[in-house]
Parts: C-alpha cells; structure tokens; sequence
C-alpha cells in the first residue's frame, strides 16, 4: 500500500491521508516517478477512477502512524498546476518552478 493525500480547494480542508494499491497508484499517478496528480486529469479515467476512489475512501490512514507519503491528490486546486509542471512533488524546489509569497 502506499500513502496518498488528498488536499481539495476547501477552506477547512483537512488534508486527509489514504492508504492506495499499487494499482489504485498507477491509476492516479500513470507516469513514470509521478507524485502529483490533479482530480480532473484522474477524472479521464471514467469508471476505474470512480471505482477506485470508492475503495480508496474505505482506508484512511491516521497521519502520525503513517510510513512515508507517496503522492498528493489535488482536488478543484487547478491554478497549482503551473507549480508542478511534471507532476512531480520535486518541480517546486529544483529550479522549474518556485514558490510564491
């Protein structure tokens, strides 16, 4: 299993953790070292996605006993998108994109 956060544009967003199959993963993350991904690009998927999402709302995993943290899911946040231009949590801190104040 693997750790996915999900983080939606709601103002009392709590950041929730869940734990994801290997399949449920590369579903969501379909690329290569991909970390990041955006609901409406998981969205493409149809069924499987709904399907997935099903299950994956059956397993949180509470944030202090989690081993490592293996994506971020970013839900009605589509101006982020430019911070991560290869869906990749390292886009922000390797010169590609910074951060804004």
């Amino acid at each position: 299993m693997k750790n996915v956060m999900v983080i939606d544009g709601a103002e009392n967003c709590a950041y929730d953790v869940f734990a994801a199959t290997d399949d449920e993963f590369a579903l969501f993350f379909p690329a290569e070292g991909q970390d990041i991904a955006f609901i409406d690009e998981i969205r493409g998927e149809g069924e499987a996605a709904d399907a997935a999402f099903l299950r994956l709302w059956q397993r949180p995993v509470e944030k202090k006993t989690m081993q490592g943290l293996h994506g971020t899911i970013f839900y009605d946040l589509d101006h982020k998108k430019q911070f991560y231009p290869n869906r990749r949590d390292g886009d922000l801190t390797d010169g590609r994109a910074r951060r804004r104040r």
